[in-house]
């Protein structure tokens, strides 16, 4: 089965039998497809929930990250700790400009009131490295942390969905899940938190950064 041979009647059934299902249940089905699959993480809140749960079911699996460069000290102190916890294969993809000189020599990151400047510094800083990191591995599945609460945007997704602009079967195994039920599932499974994250490209919580949006 590939992306493009899922009509929207398919992707309805199949969002109507993984509707009730544990997010390990959901990963499990990803898996049974036998299509190249990666997982992407940011470091950020709660991801230490669905990368724990991809390395129990798939130690090997390659785990993506788009680091912008911008990340706080705790950010990249996190993404070692749990990397080395959890013994992740990450890949990291970064900008082609550097923090560091963006900041120095082409004013830094701008405003998001200055709309065509943020798109091109996002395009830059996620969009591109992202779009560097589909074409590496060109997987057939991408697992995300995404949520259904969390924007207005992902609350008109699914739990699987054709990525518009890959054709990449799109697999969100927590989106039904809220804030509460990724504090239990922390908790029980004793694993850490960074709360102490910050995405230029989103700047407020509710923002998209556009990863997610099919343009």
């Amino acid at each position: 089965m590939s992306a493009v041979s899922l009509s929207e009647a398919q992707l309805n059934d199949i969002n109507g039998e993984l509707r009730n299902s544990h997010p390990d249940d959901i990963i499990r089905w990803a898996l049974s497809l036998q299509k190249k699959t990666i997982v992407t993480t940011n470091f950020g809140p709660f991801e230490a929930a669905i990368l724990n749960m991809v390395a129990q079911q798939a130690p090997d699996m390659p785990v993506v990250c788009v680091d912008h460069g911008y990340n706080t000290d705790a950010t990249y102190q996190f993404a070692q700790s749990i990397t080395e916890r959890l013994k992740l294969k990450v890949d990291y993809f970064t900008p082609k400009v550097t923090a560091k000189r963006r900041a120095v020599a082409m004013g830094g990151i701008p405003s998001i009131d200055d709309e065509a400047a943020h798109d091109a510094f996002t395009q830059e800083v996620k969009l591109e490295p992202f779009s560097r990191a589909m074409n590496t591995y060109q997987p057939e599945v991408w697992l995300t942390a995404i949520r259904k609460e969390q924007t207005p945007f992902r609350d008109s997704l699914d739990i699987v969905t054709v990525d518009p602009k890959t054709q990449v079967i799109k697999v969100a195994p927590l989106f039904y899940w809220t804030e509460l039920d990724l504090e239990e599932y922390m908790y029980t499974n004793d694993l850490p938190n960074e709360e102490d994250y910050y995405d230029p490209t989103k700047v407020l919580k509710n923002r998209e950064c556009g990863l997610h949006i099919g343009k």
